[in-house]
């Protein structure tokens, strides 16, 4: 296996605990923390005005009571919005947290994280670049894998910040998916945990990568993959597959 500065957990929080707190914030970084997770993932893009942010879509309208793209707003306008009441009253006025906030936020908790370099279109370059440097200069304690589709985005991130570990994310196996992993100098494949299938896992591994299973909510589905040999389950539910699995792995 190619080599890690970190041990990778083997339950992953999909956007923090988000089956119980409202995605990519830091009410659902902390649930995740209570539920006993060590790491967490979540979705950066970059504001109007070029700052980090944690979102996953590239509009505002199904997570907070904004509109318009991610892109076309500056962070103060961002900043103001309510990220939490959409999903329930109890977590009304929660923000939509900047990367900088994450990333303390985590390091306070104890937490690694999973940072899906998600760029809006045309952005690509520019949005793992201001991630990569950032994390690079922030998270000291915090260890950080970065993951993304977009290969220019993977490749800026190399480049930015080498040190920091990347994996490529695909829907699906493709079949020049070895060739993609040494171009862009990842240590991790992360699938869509429907697509994955034994042999694949097996002929990732034998040739030194990770594999990273997403959304995974399920608990007989979670063994199966761990059998398999995945090496960490991306879930919404992280306690609820933490016990699953008999606790965390390491």
């Amino acid at each position: 296996m190619r080599s890690l500065p970190f041990a990778l957990p083997s339950v992953i929080a999909h956007r923090g605990a988000s089956a119980v707190a409202p995605e990519n914030t830091l009410a659902a970084f902390r649930r995740a923390a209570d539920e006993g997770a060590a790491w967490i993932e979540c979705d950066v893009k970059l504001t109007a005005d070029g700052r980090p942010v944690v979102i996953h879509d590239d509009t505002l309208e199904r997570t907070t009571d904004g509109g318009g793209p991610v892109a076309g707003a500056p962070l103060d306008t961002i900043g103001a919005l309510d990220a939490g009441g959409w999903f329930d009253a109890a977590f009304r006025g929660e923000p939509v947290p900047t990367l900088e906030e994450t990333l303390d936020l985590l390091a306070e908790l104890g937490l690694g994280a999973n940072i899906e370099i998600k760029p809006c279109k045309g952005r690509e370059r520019e949005t793992a670049e201001v991630v990569a440097a950032l994390v690079a200069a922030q998270a000291r304690d915090v260890p950080v894998l970065f993951s993304s589709f977009s290969h220019e985005s993977l490749a800026a991130a190399r480049d930015t910040a080498p040190a920091v570990p990347r994996g490529l994310l695909v829907w699906e196996l493709p079949g020049d998916w070895q060739k993609l992993a040494e171009t862009l100098d990842v240590v991790a494949i992360h699938a869509d945990h429907a697509t994955l299938k034994p042999d694949q896992v097996a002929a990732v591994h034998a040739a030194g990568y990770r594999v990273l299973a997403y959304t995974v909510n399920d608990e007989a589905t979670a063994r199966a993959l761990v059998e398999t040999g995945v090496n960490a389950i991306i879930t919404d539910a992280p306690g609820r597959i933490r016990a699953a699995l008999g606790g965390e792995a390491g």
